[in-house]
């Protein structure tokens, strides 16, 4: 029993920690979009193609590695990923040239992108039922922690090195991530049931209602989460506000409090169905963005932002989980296309933001997001509880 608790922990910390410095990737370019305009004489708008490429590269990799997965080995895929991955960071360190370095930050995220669906299935496999959403949910927890920690230590080490000290650092951590995952993380056994072919496979869950209304929410979630804080950091650096970029990072931090849910979602899911938690999440979500829409201080912006975060952690896990019960014997590619939804709303949330800014709407950003959310929820009402795999009735 203890042993085994142990080999358990041990999985869980390998895997939270790949979470939040895999996805940190994602996040590298988004503070120093300036110095990266300097550096290669381009303009901000080229320079922020160094977060696209990657973007755009991660969510086509996220449908293609969950099924390679299914026959090459859940930790194999990993492993190989993260020495791609770490060899593609190092690199980037001495490019000289801008169209060298949106080749390696594409190469970046073909190969991050062999964690994030491949993590989740392999949790879903490797976890007991009465454990998967609670490591799901600390998992979530490093997905959303990587926005954070991407960003302020990215900010950090370009002011204290120089930006490639950026890529060299988390270089050298995806290289150390890959030989722990090699030398402690155990593979995951062959599935007993055969999986079926992918056209099979994909005409499964587009006759599964539950399961597309789960992807309708997915869109949603990164969406309004990217495009909520897109929004509020324009917001407070604009008069009469006027606050520094490190000023929205503490505000941004202040989000790991409602983030701190996502550790409790196992247990609420289990006394109250996923479904039902999913539909918990979205309404906490939704009045958070209203407030968002409805206050004028910073210290109110603050608290109605970890509001909102809180919906999201309690969204997030619950999703990746009931959509892996869903996806049965296709768990690998419902998984995958989650991530791929999931980063396409991504990429969209700060588009959508700006872009309403830039129309100066009589209705806020938070509202309209409000209102995506609402479809969501109404959404949810559509969704099965399924059985949950492993546990007993």
């Amino acid at each position: 029993m203890g042993a085994g608790t142990q080999a358990y922990g041990k999985m869980t910390l390998l895997l939270v920690s790949g979470a939040l410095l895999v996805l940190s990737a994602l996040y590298f370019t988004v503070p120093i979009i300036a110095t990266i305009s300097e550096e290669f004489a381009v303009t901000p708008g080229k320079a922020a193609l160094a977060g696209a490429v990657f973007s755009i590269c991660f969510a086509l990799g996220c449908l293609v590695y969950g099924p390679l997965s299914s026959r090459l080995g859940r930790k194999r895929v990993m492993v190989a990923g993260l020495i791609g991955l770490s060899f593609a960071t190092l690199l980037t360190c001495l490019v000289g040239q801008f169209h060298w370095l949106l080749i390696l930050r594409g190469l970046q995220g073909a190969t991050a992108s062999t964690f994030s669906p491949v993590a989740l299935t392999y949790a879903g496999e490797m976890f007991p039922a009465d454990r998967r959403v609670t490591v799901i949910g600390f998992i979530s927890t490093g997905f959303l922690l990587s926005g954070i920690v991407g960003q302020v230590l990215a900010s950090a080490l370009t002011y204290w090195s120089g930006w490639q000290a950026v890529f060299l650092l988390f270089g050298i951590f995806y290289g150390v991530l890959a030989a722990c995952f090699l030398l402690w993380l155990p593979e995951a056994p062959r599935a007993r049931k055969q999986a079926l072919h992918l056209g099979a496979s994909l005409a499964a869950i587009a006759k599964n209602r539950s399961l597309l209304c789960c992807y309708i929410i997915t869109v949603t979630v990164l969406l309004s989460f990217v495009g909520a804080y897109s929004a509020l950091a324009f917001y407070l650096t604009e008069p009469p506000f006027s606050l520094s970029f490190m000023q929205i990072v503490a505000i941004r931090a202040a989000g790991i409090v409602g983030m701190a849910l996502c550790l409790f979602a196992g247990r609420l899911c289990r006394r109250f169905g996923m479904a039902a938690i999913i539909r918990a999440g979205l309404l906490l979500a939704i009045i958070g963005l209203l407030l968002l829409g409805m206050v004028q201080t910073v210290v109110m912006y603050t608290l109605a932002s970890v509001v909102f975060v809180a919906g999201i952690a309690l969204i997030v896990p619950s999703l990746i989980a009931i959509i892996g019960e869903l996806g049965g014997t296709s768990r690998a590619l419902a998984t995958s296309l989650y991530t791929f939804i999931l980063f396409i709303g991504a990429s969209l949330g700060p588009v959508l933001a700006m872009q309403v800014l830039e129309w100066q709407l009589t209705v806020t950003v938070f509202h309209l997001l409000a209102v995506v959310l609402i479809i969501s929820l109404l959404a949810s009402t559509l969704i099965k509880q399924p059985a949950i795999s492993g546990q007993e009735n």
